[in-house]
């Protein structure tokens, strides 16, 4: 079952609920303030793979492929 992240729009509370796929824009009660007023958030993740810093989808931004990147410290491939 995935993880979502969500958003209360009345206190602005961020939590993470295990739900099925086909529930994840239904209604979920938030953790905090125990309202409905919540929205699913686009998650961010970052791994490290082979001694390198993946970010997002795994993509480099393009001063990654120059130098180390100052944003997500990745070093050239």
């Amino acid at each position: 079952m995935p993880l979502y992240e969500y958003v209360c729009t009345d206190c602005d509370h961020i939590f993470d609920a295990l739900r099925a796929m086909q529930d994840a824009d239904a209604p979920i009660e938030c953790t905090q303030c125990h309202s409905d007023r919540t929205q699913r958030r686009i998650s961010l993740f970052a791994t490290h793979i082979e001694g390198r810093l993946l970010a997002g989808n795994g993509a480099s931004c393009s001063t990654c492929r120059t130098h180390t990147c100052s944003t997500c410290s990745s070093k050239p491939t």
